[in-house]
């Protein structure tokens, strides 16, 4: 069974004024049964300074 996982992103506003995900890391949860503290590795650094955390879509292996 693998670790579950979530998706880091970071919003960013479209010239469209749409705000679109960008996915910069991911995060897991500490413990068996913890969803309250997690590990976060960013691949880089949000422009905006915010952070956004979704489930992973079926897609990325998640079990939606």
């Amino acid at each position: 069974m693998s670790k579950p996982f979530y998706n880091v992103t970071t919003p960013v506003e479209g010239n469209d004024g749409v705000t679109r995900f960008t996915r910069i890391g991911v995060a897991f949860p500490t413990g068996e049964e913890s969803k309250a503290i997690m590990t976060i590795e960013l691949h880089a650094t949000p422009v905006n300074g915010k952070l956004v955390i979704f489930p992973p879509k079926e897609r990325d292996g998640g079990e939606e």
